[in-house]
């Protein structure tokens, strides 16, 4: 089992920026591939971010490139997002994932966070 605990989120304005956390326990982080999700009211969850198990690989939504960088420090057993100029359509709660294998769709995620809520204001 692997615990994931986010935090970081909160209220801020559009154009400000946030930095998400993501502290794991239970397992090595160093086999997990990781990811942030994030779903709006009324919406499905849609992915944000991943990063490999080294953290040598990225990827991004298109909705969020340029804006939001995703990093891990294994040392720490935390992954973050770094999310600035925000815009409102970015309010959601953001989850935190686990994965430890890939598949035919890329990372299987087996474990999530509970989730932090982001809200960013017009």
């Amino acid at each position: 089992q692997v615990q994931l605990v986010e935090s970081g989120g909160g209220l801020v304005q559009a154009g400000g920026s946030l930095r998400l956390s993501c502290a794991a326990s239970g397992r090595p982080f160093s086999n997990y591939a990781m990811g942030w999700f994030r779903q709006a009211p009324g919406k499905e969850r849609e992915f944000v971010a991943s990063i490999s198990w080294s953290g040598g690989s990225t990827y991004y939504a298109d909705s969020v490139k340029g804006r939001l960088t995703i990093s891990r420090d294994n040392a720490k057993n935390t992954v973050y997002l770094q999310m600035n100029s925000l815009k409102p359509e970015d309010t959601a709660v953001y989850y935190c994932a686990a994965a430890r294998t890939t598949g035919p769709k890329g990372y299987e995620y087996d474990y999530w966070g509970q989730g932090t809520q982001v809200t960013v204001s017009s």
